[in-house]
């Protein structure tokens, strides 16, 4: 079980947050991506998205190189298990809750279409 006080899901969490970073992630699961490429379907400036990259950095959802004034990134993916991990206990408490209004309805539909009783 994950831990709810994770510093490490708390970064993850946090560089999720952002629209912005989470198209990022999105581009970067085609593989690696220069910066300006990141930049530009966003509409931001280089230093922009530095600073965006930045935050997923932090988190370790990426890794960058610098090849000459190039800005390469990649996706580091294993971070997100963590994050996937916490997610999927509430999965699994809301699929028990809607199976169990399943049952409910189910139940009082059955005594709506039932004749009714004589006195």
């Amino acid at each position: 079980m994950v831990l709810d006080h994770s510093p490490r899901l708390d970064l993850v969490f946090h560089a999720l947050a952002h629209p912005a970073r989470r198209a990022i992630i999105r581009q970067l699961t085609g593989g690696e991506r220069n910066l300006s490429e990141l930049a530009s379907p966003l509409k931001m400036t280089f230093p922009a998205a530095s600073k965006h990259v930045r935050v997923l950095e932090g988190a370790k959802l990426v890794r960058r190189r610098i090849a000459g004034r190039e800005h390469l990134c990649r996706l580091e993916a294993a971070p997100l298990k963590d994050a996937t991990l916490w997610t999927e206990q509430f999965r699994q408490f809301w699929e028990t809750r809607f199976s169990a209004l399943d049952e409910l309805l189910e139940e009082m539909k059955q005594q709506a279409e039932a004749p009714p009783r004589k006195p």
